[in-house]
């Protein structure tokens, strides 16, 4: 197993690792639309959030030498299940056929107040 790092993605906010590698799969902690560096999200609103989330998984995902197209799961999280329109059609945008197999949950709350988290598990070819 082999834990991964990127200052292009924001620094885990409790004990555990950006991604980790094993068994030729990228498995990523779930992201949030914080900018890296920063403790500030990219806007108070889902879309803006949303679209951060993405930078901030395509820089973990880059890290690690794969991309969107390797992504073979996701669970997204969001804070308000009317807002899911808004994240699909934003996913829609980093993801072609086949798509990944997908989750989608209903949170009570997510990490520092965020809107939407998401994680992915990747295959690398």
């Amino acid at each position: 197993m082999r834990a991964l790092h990127t200052e292009k993605a924001p620094a885990a906010i409790g004990p555990y690792s950006q991604a980790v590698e094993a068994a030729g799969f990228l498995f990523s902690a779930g992201q949030i639309g914080l900018i890296p560096g920063t403790p500030d999200f990219a806007g108070d609103d889902v879309e803006s959030q949303a679209v951060q989330v993405f930078r901030n998984l395509a820089a973990i995902l880059e890290e690690a030498g794969l991309g969107f197209g390797d992504v073979v799961k996701t669970t997204v999280f969001l804070a308000n299940m009317d807002e899911f329109p808004l994240v699909n059609a934003i996913y829609e945008k980093y993801f072609t056929q086949p798509y990944p197999a997908r989750s989608t949950v209903a949170a009570a709350a997510l990490p520092k107040g965020a809107r939407v988290e998401i994680d992915v598990i990747a295959r690398r070819p």
